[in-house]
């Protein structure tokens, strides 16, 4: 079994800093230069899965025709499983695209709602953001089915819990991670 696992690409953000030098579009075609690159890797190397652990784009801010690049991406790589978690910049919400966009059939996108999704002798389960914000306690009943195959969880979180009491980026503590049972566990974290 082969993945690759990245989060936080950010399509579309406004670089408001780089835009204020002239820089902001150059940083946008370099953001679709890395995320191709990632894809040629996966066609030359025969990558099962690819994980992307929220934020692959910004909700606000996103085009339609980055939204099309990125699914043609997808579809030069119909044999490897893509599976996403949105995050708290891209959150599966009513308007989104994850909700309204026909993406190609090797990708599935999780909600809030933990999900396993089976795969021969991998079970992979996942949850992301609906909204902005996510409390931990919306999936609290994490735990791994099948002992017996590979099981891998996805999701998008606040590591060790929140700064400042802030709870609303899905805090999770590494203790409470390590007890259910995961193979591996892919996420992006606010550390």
């Amino acid at each position: 079994m082969k993945f690759i696992h990245i989060a936080d690409v950010h399509f579309d953000i406004p670089f408001r800093l780089l835009a204020k030098r002239g820089l902001s579009e150059a940083r946008r075609l370099e953001q679709r230069s890395a995320f191709k690159k990632v894809i040629n890797y996966i066609k030359e190397n025969n990558i099962d899965y690819l994980f992307i652990c929220g934020d692959l784009y910004e909700h606000e801010y996103v085009r339609e025709s980055t939204i099309e690049y990125i699914n043609k991406l997808f579809e030069s790589i119909p044999n490897t499983k893509i599976f996403i978690v949105p995050g708290n910049h891209d959150p599966y919400m009513k308007n989104s695209y994850y909700k309204t966009f026909n993406f190609a059939k090797n990708v599935k996108i999780f909600s809030s709602t933990l999900e396993k999704v089976q795969c021969g002798k991998v079970n992979i389960y996942g949850y992301g953001f609906e909204d902005f914000y996510m409390k931990h306690e919306e999936n609290q009943n994490i735990q791994v089915e099948d002992e017996e195959k590979v099981n891998i969880l996805l999701t998008h979180c606040d590591l060790d819990g929140a700064k400042d009491n802030d709870v609303r980026y899905n805090p999770i503590l590494k203790s409470e991670l390590k007890k259910l049972g995961f193979d591996y566990i892919a996420m992006r974290t606010y550390t």
